[in-house]
């Protein structure tokens, strides 16, 4: 018997079941598709990173994967349900700011602290592209389900709370990050720390942001996740556990501690000042 004439031959609801069974299997497939893509595009270009011992690209290719992961995912459906524009919008908007930014940064100050005993070490440098490679998929994972989902429902309350909090989350990192350079570009602040602006009130207000804006985007996404699918509330607390704990704060917390550890100023800034959420101490 084929298939079509075993679900014809299904009640109603072995019908929906096995529609929502193929479904899964369906998703699961092309969402190993994107996570392979995602880290060969790591791969290829660490291969290019390695071998002219740079990392200023890192940033900027990353970025880049997540736009394109995000409209590949839109288009193998086929659909264009307003949600799924909106959502991939954002992500584009992210995308393009930062990745410009970083870009723009790392060909200015030349290099980038994190890599400084990385880039020499093929094998090290290859996991960090390699941790990339899977960051932008799991980060990305309510996103891809929802442009990978063919169900629609009416924009509600958790849309406009999630594209809210996206909003709050961008302008706070591209504020950070714009006051930050500012400050870095007068020769005056020349080995002094910022303290001014939002980074009176958090020591990583850009990181702050970023959380913010994948914590709205799983948000929105999540008005039409369903069972299994909300697996992907990792993706903000994958986020937030990266740059609290393995990438972000714990490294730049270590040389802000070597570089300015032995000033009142900095000792007073950090008693005073949350490393990441204002007002918590």
């Amino acid at each position: 018997m084929t298939h079509t004439a075993q679900a014809r031959t299904l009640p109603p609801i072995g019908q929906k079941s096995a529609r929502l069974s193929e479904s899964a299997v369906n998703m699961s497939v092309v969402l190993c598709a994107c996570l392979g893509l995602s880290l060969g595009i790591q791969w290829v270009l660490w291969v290019i990173a390695a071998l002219f011992h740079t990392e200023k690209f890192y940033d900027l290719a990353g970025s880049g994967t997540f736009i394109l992961l995000a409209h590949l995912s839109l288009r193998w459906t086929g659909t264009r349900f307003l949600r799924q524009q909106v959502q991939t919008g954002l992500i584009t908007v992210w995308g393009v700011r930062l990745g410009t930014f970083l870009f723009l940064r790392i060909l200015k100050d030349g290099h980038d602290r994190r890599f400084d005993r990385v880039r020499d070490n093929p094998g090290t440098f290859l996991i960090y592209w390699t941790m990339q490679g899977i960051w932008i998929f799991v980060t990305l994972l309510p996103s891809l389900m929802l442009n990978l989902g063919k169900q629609e429902k009416p924009l509600g309350l958790r849309d406009y709370l999630g594209w809210s909090l996206w909003t709050v989350g961008f302008i706070i990192q591209a504020t950070a990050d714009q006051q930050k350079w500012i400050f870095k570009s007068d020769p005056d602040n020349a080995g002094k720390f910022i303290q001014t602006g939002l980074w009176a009130y958090s020591r990583h207000p850009n990181y702050l942001g970023e959380i913010l804006q994948w914590s709205g985007l799983f948000l929105s996404a999540s008005t039409v996740l369903s069972g299994y699918e909300y697996v992907s509330i990792i993706s903000p607390v994958f986020v937030w556990f990266l740059l609290s704990y393995v990438s972000g704060i714990p490294i730049l917390e270590k040389q802000a501690l070597k570089r300015w550890g032995s000033e009142a100023a900095y000792q007073s800034y950090i008693s005073h000042t949350p490393v990441l959420w204002p007002f918590k101490f």
